[in-house]
């Protein structure tokens, strides 16, 4: 799965995707978006995979944003073409089966931010950074920031942040609700493996489950989103896990899951 600028390891369950273009603080390209694709369609063919952890190679950024290059040659057609890639890719990530947590190790701006917004956790270092910048090149988000940003941090502080342009430290994420945790950069792959572990220690179907209710829900309205989440709730009843949940509860044991 690995290539020069996507290099890809599935380890213990996890699945590790690092964007490596550190000389270009792991800018996105069309080759990029490619790659990204392959990894995600060969994670979502592999049913032992239990959570997906995508960072950026070296200290400085998580994804800088979209190749300046390439979007100098963007015109009507590339640009509708380009961004509905994205859009799709970005998705996909959302929609995977699994959690996905995003580690982010310092700057997350543009089509950075719109990648870590895709995913279901956001851990980001100290020294992180975020911005969705795009206003200041003269074009606006196009990989779903203008969508995805509002509907975490809400519509006041998504509209400061897409129309002025301006950077926000890690601890003002926070206090947004746009990253789920701060840690020292030293801790912070340290930090997502204790998540993944937690994750992996939990049903498999009910994880699935919940983050479709939630993702689905987010975009529905209350009747119909109540309505899905009781489909999910009675396919969740159906599971060997929910048995074995159940009466592991009752004889006062730990449970075992098996993923059924």
């Amino acid at each position: 799965m690995s290539n020069e600028i996507l290099l890809c390891e599935v380890k213990d369950q996890v699945a590790y995707l690092t964007v490596n273009r550190p000389e270009v603080r792991n800018a996105m390209n069309n080759t990029l978006v490619g790659e990204l694709e392959k990894a995600i369609g060969a994670i979502e063919s592999d049913k032992d995979v239990r959570v997906v952890i995508i960072t950026g190679a070296g200290d400085k950024a998580f994804m800088s944003g979209a190749d300046i290059k390439e979007l100098a040659e963007r015109d009507i057609v590339l640009g509708r073409e380009h961004t509905r890639q994205r859009q799709e890719l970005y998705d996909r990530i959302e929609n995977l089966n699994v959690p996905v947590i995003a580690v982010i190790n310092g700057y997350a701006i543009g089509a950075g931010l719109e990648l870590a917004l895709a995913c279901t956790f956001r851990i980001a270092s100290e020294s992180a950074r975020f911005a969705a910048s795009e206003v200041k090149l003269g074009i606006i988000p196009g990989g779903g920031g203008t969508q995805r940003l509002a509907r975490t941090v809400g519509r006041t502080k998504a509209m400061e942040m897409v129309l002025l342009g301006d950077m926000i430290d890690a601890q003002e994420a926070y206090r947004v609700g746009l990253v789920n945790k701060v840690v020292p950069a030293d801790g912070l792959m340290e930090e997502a493996a204790l998540w993944a572990q937690k994750i992996k220690a939990l049903p498999k179907l009910a994880v699935q489950y919940a983050k479709e209710a939630l993702n689905r829900g987010a975009n529905l309205g209350l009747d119909q989103g109540l309505a899905h989440e009781s489909y999910l709730f009675a396919l969740a009843c159906s599971t060997e896990d929910k048995r074995e949940g159940v009466a592991a509860f009752l004889e006062k044991r730990q449970p075992k899951f098996v993923g059924r």
